[in-house]
């Protein structure tokens, strides 16, 4: 009987020895697969990180083109305003009656109208065109990068089950026709 004993316990202990020892190697293996799933991981961010470095440099030149086209525009409505009022006061001091001061005005306030629906004009084109631009960028980086993403991934398999259909919730036609037999009842 002892012996046995002692046999049961000596394969018992190989047993646990061959487990403890593939218990040993496995962590191993997942450390290292981890590990080689990250790196694939970090690797497949560097063509995304490309595309939104780009992206943001040109998103940069459109800011400057459009900044250096509104401070350009701004510049020439300050010299026109300077100018024209520079101008008016030439012409008030040259006037010699109120009628020619005042016909001066009414010419240029008509001319300032019209020097202010272009300038206003010339504004928006330039935010307009830097809105498409960015726009454009925009598509593009999403284009690059969001969509090859994801179709890249997988469908995610759902381990869960389905959920049971409450017992307590009448249908929605139940409740329809229950009121609609109330009201025939009461009638």
């Amino acid at each position: 009987m002892i012996s046995k004993v002692k046999e049961f316990v000596i394969e018992q202990q190989q047993i646990l020895t061959e487990r403890a020892r593939k218990l040993g190697k496995a962590p191993g293996k997942v450390v290292r697969g981890v590990a080689a799933r990250s790196a694939k991981r970090i690797k497949a961010l560097q063509e995304p990180a490309r595309v939104v470095t780009h992206s943001g440099v040109q998103l940069t030149n459109l800011s400057h083109e459009a900044l250096l086209g509104l401070m350009a525009l701004q510049l020439e409505i300050v010299t026109s305003a300077l100018s024209d009022t520079a101008a008016q006061l030439e012409r008030v001091a040259q006037s010699e009656d109120v009628s020619d001061l005042v016909r001066g005005q009414a010419d240029e306030l008509r001319a300032t109208r019209e020097r202010v629906v272009s300038d206003v004009n010339r504004a928006v084109a330039i935010v307009k065109d830097a809105g498409r631009g960015v726009r454009k960028v925009a598509t593009e980086t999403y284009t690059k990068v969001a969509r090859p993403a994801k179709a890249a991934r997988p469908a995610a398999k759902s381990t869960r089950g389905r959920k049971a259909k409450s017992a307590g919730r009448k249908p929605a036609g139940a409740k329809r026709g229950a009121r609609k037999t109330k009201a025939k009842a009461k009638a």
